[in-house]
């Protein structure tokens, strides 16, 4: 996983200067391992795509086999646990839609629930070493 531009930055609006940035991992149900790495690729392009869209800022993720790592950085008029069902709807749809197989599979792709901490409290460079400890389990 590669953070890019860890370095703190600023964003504004007419009336708000923020930084508000959070660790984020939700799993598939059931935490079955169905993602082979073209699903892994499309998936991270999905979560990608909407950020504009919905003023979210994706600083790092990273998709595995059976939950999904992310970094973001949401607007705070929005909540994160917002932010993070439409991303979870957009690309269980999308990616129910390309993949049919996981259909048959999961009666649906991602579990209800997600963990999510911002990393205020300790440095992306502790998250970033978290998160690849993670692939080697």
């Amino acid at each position: 996983m590669h953070i890019q531009n860890y370095q703190q930055d600023w964003h504004s609006d007419n009336t708000l200067v923020y930084s508000c940035q959070y660790h984020v991992i939700w799993c598939t149900k059931y935490r079955r391992s169905v993602f082979d790495d073209t699903m892994q690729e499309r998936l991270q392009h999905l979560i990608c795509s909407r950020q504009t869209d919905w003023d979210y800022r994706i600083r790092a993720v990273d998709v595995m086999a059976d939950h999904v790592h992310m970094v973001i950085e949401n607007n705070p008029k929005v909540s994160i646990a917002q932010t993070v069902g439409k991303i979870k709807a957009y690309t269980s749809k999308t990616m129910r839609e390309e993949f049919p197989q996981l259909k048959s599979r999961l009666p649906t792709l991602w579990t209800r629930s997600k963990f999510i901490f911002s990393v205020g409290s300790v440095t992306l460079d502790v998250v970033k070493r978290y998160i690849e400890d993670q692939k080697n389990v």
